[in-house]
């Protein structure tokens, strides 16, 4: 991908929508592209992850394995596509996390990665900015637990 490409990828983001042109050009060196195809897996779930992953093009499905004793199976938190955003807690944290998911591609599918710790020292270095990208996680996480809730309840 060229850099107008990956700038329009971020700003169709809906985690990096309304942010200004300076704000994404700081943000557009930290990505690089990567292609899934169908079924591969992005991350899985007990995995450290420590990247954002922004979809460009195609369709990823976040899902949990789950044992209940008697009931053992995957669940489906979400499905993704064009524009979302997922892995976040490395950004938030500063740090490698176990990943609580795996994000499965349902369709060949292009991604942006960029290192959690490198948005995370951007945000550290433009109090502003990290304010904004913080708010917007929050929006996220909300989000993502919310869904992940109601994945628990069609168990």
């Amino acid at each position: 991908m060229n850099p107008s490409e990956i700038k329009q990828a971020l700003a169709g983001c809906e985690f990096f929508e309304g942010l200004g042109d300076g704000d994404l050009e700081q943000i557009m060196p930290l990505c690089w592209p990567r292609d899934f195809q169908a079924g591969q897996y992005v991350f899985e779930q007990g995995n450290l992850g420590e990247h954002l992953h922004l979809i460009v093009d195609g369709q990823v499905v976040l899902e949990r394995s789950v044992n209940l004793g008697v009931r053992k199976g995957t669940v489906t938190i979400e499905d993704l596509g064009q524009g979302r955003v997922l892995g976040s807690w490395s950004t938030l944290l500063g740090q490698r996390h176990l990943l609580m998911s795996s994000a499965r591609c349902q369709r060949p599918t292009r991604l942006l990665v960029m290192r959690g710790a490198d948005l995370r020292n951007l945000m550290l270095s433009d109090k502003e900015f990290g304010f904004n990208i913080m708010e917007k996680f929050c929006f996220l996480l909300k989000d993502r637990i919310q869904a992940a809730y109601g994945a628990l309840e069609k168990l």
